[in-house]
């Protein structure tokens, strides 16, 4: 019953930090593009989040990090406010690649497929 109620209240973070994302005025992360929060894992007793946070141009990532650390207490406070929870938890930002895997992986998938197909026409016959 416990995992369920986290699981929720990590939704309810991700959902609400996926909002002040779009009103921070830290130009560290306002100003980089793309920044998304893909997901957040609250430890049982409500004291740490660990956000993970996905950077359209990797170039910037370690900036973006940089500045939601820096905005980690505002943040902090308006999760308090809005969820209304007995402890709010600090919150941990990391790097996700996830999605950059996921892409590497389909490339890898398509490639695959590729030479299956090649390997799969008769060699000198023509389509048509």
């Amino acid at each position: 019953m416990a995992s369920n109620r986290i699981g929720r209240i990590n939704e309810e973070i991700q959902r609400e930090l996926s909002d002040q994302l779009r009103r921070l005025k830290d130009p560290r992360v306002a100003q980089t593009g793309m920044v998304s929060i893909t997901r957040v894992d609250t430890t049982g007793d409500l004291r740490y989040a660990r956000v993970y946070v996905s950077v359209l141009d990797k170039s910037r990532e370690k900036e973006v990090l940089k500045g939601l650390k820096s905005a980690g207490g505002f943040l902090r406070r308006e999760i308090g406010q809005t969820l209304q929870l007995r402890y709010t938890p600090e919150l941990q930002f990391f790097p996700d690649d996830s999605i950059a895997y996921g892409a590497h992986i389909l490339e890898v998938m398509r490639r695959v497929e590729q030479e299956e197909e090649s390997r799969q026409q008769p060699a000198g016959k023509e389509e048509g």
